[in-house]
């Protein structure tokens, strides 16, 4: 995933999996309200819905330590 953010990662595999958003939302079981929200960058969103959407593609969130 490297340097790229929630949202392009999303958005990038929806894409190379043929997916709309429609089907996005509909194969991870959450609103097409989210799932647009989620491409948009937004900031608040939650954490379990995020990860419904990732583990389609066989990824979740977790933490990750922080150079110092």
């Amino acid at each position: 995933m490297n340097t790229a953010s929630l949202s392009e990662y999303v958005k990038s595999m929806r894409k190379e999996y043929g997916l709309t958003q429609v089907d996005l939302s509909e194969k991870s079981g959450v609103g097409l309200r989210f799932v647009r929200e989620l491409e948009q960058g937004k900031e608040t969103l939650r954490l379990d819905k995020v990860n419904q959407v990732l583990n389609l593609f066989g990824v979740k969130v977790g933490v990750i330590p922080m150079d110092k």
